[in-house]
């Protein structure tokens, strides 16, 4: 008779490193995320600004 089920993943150096590296980069998306959401609650009564004048004061054209 023989087991349907496999045995855990092992652990490794490599599998806590990339997953170190994924929450890192969930940390830092979350971060963003506070980042966004403070600036709109400070600025979310001011006009916004059309894309091509932000691009002309930036010298993106």
């Amino acid at each position: 008779m023989s087991s349907s089920t496999q045995p855990p993943e092992s652990l490794t150096l490599e599998l806590v490193y990339r997953e170190l590296r994924a929450l890192r980069e969930r940390v830092e998306d979350l971060e963003d995320l506070h980042d966004l959401e403070k600036a709109i609650a400070e600025n979310g009564d001011k006009p916004l600004i059309p894309w091509e004048e932000a691009k002309r004061n930036l010298d993106l054209d």
